[in-house]
């Protein structure tokens, strides 16, 4: 099924690509963020307050936090569906959660069988201004008929703070494939970023649990992100920070755990 469901949410079904999966068969963790912020802007759309209907006002909705746990990851050419819907306004940001599922398992009550769950926080940027959108007019936008109270995560994602004693690990310069059609970088690519700074003898090995990411500053082509790392290892976990920086001051900021 793809589509709208009686209680609010959208599904779209997929068949994991060779493309999207990694050297375990299984699905990035930047592949799986690139299948959200699709799937929420078809959602979006379908309630009438997507990317066109926001252009009209000259408006954009701009991820700000994501937070996504790794339970069962799907592998190449499983057959999946994806379902998101908004939950809430919080402050600022609209609250828009995800789940992925084997295709045809709807016993939501059961949360076993849930492959990936994930929560995020979005604003609504004036692009001219770059600055928040919240009139009553865009509000209207997003009217509370259009929510689905049901949590894939309960908790809305919060801060991420990297230890102080992060060490510069490298750089990135911007450049063509890390663009998206709004000029600035796509999102997943930090996560991407963020993989690379781990390193690949780590990530091949071990699978990933659990991804906090926090979205502070655009960047765009030419510009030059200096990547920090830093890393907690304690029993049972592994956990890694990546903050991305430009002038000093955060674009972004990871905590990925194995």
């Amino acid at each position: 099924m793809n589509g709208i469901r009686p209680d609010n949410t959208y599904e779209e079904d997929y068949t994991v690509p060779s493309y999207m999966a990694d050297r375990s068969f299984h699905l990035r963790p930047s592949s799986f963020m690139d299948m959200a912020q699709e799937i929420a802007h078809s959602a979006a759309s379908h309630f009438h307050f997507g990317w066109d209907d926001l252009q009209l006002h000259h408006t954009a909705w701009v991820i700000s936090r994501m937070h996504f746990k790794f339970i069962r990851p799907p592998k190449w050419r499983d057959e999946v569906a994806l379902f998101t819907w908004h939950k809430c306004i919080d402050g600022p940001f609209y609250i828009r959660d995800f789940e992925l599922r084997h295709q045809g398992d709807l016993n939501f009550e059961d949360s076993s069988g849930a492959l990936i769950t994930c929560t995020s926080s979005w604003i609504v940027m004036n692009m001219q201004t770059r600055t928040f959108a919240r009139d009553e007019e865009i509000m209207r936008m997003v009217p509370e008929s259009t929510q689905c109270h049901r949590d894939a995560i309960e908790e809305h994602c919060k801060k991420v703070v990297p230890p102080k004693d992060a060490e510069r690990f490298a750089s990135h310069k911007i450049m063509y494939g890390d663009v998206d059609f709004l000029g600035h970088t796509n999102n997943a690519r930090y996560i991407a970023w963020s993989m690379d700074s781990i390193g690949y003898e780590i990530t091949s090995e071990h699978q990933v649990k659990d991804v906090r990411i926090n979205f502070n500053k655009e960047t765009k082509p030419g510009d030059e992100v200096e990547l920090f790392r830093s890393h907690i290892k304690t029993e049972g976990q592994d956990t890694w920070f990546i903050e991305g920086k430009l002038d000093g001051k955060s674009c972004f900021c990871t905590q990925i755990d194995f």
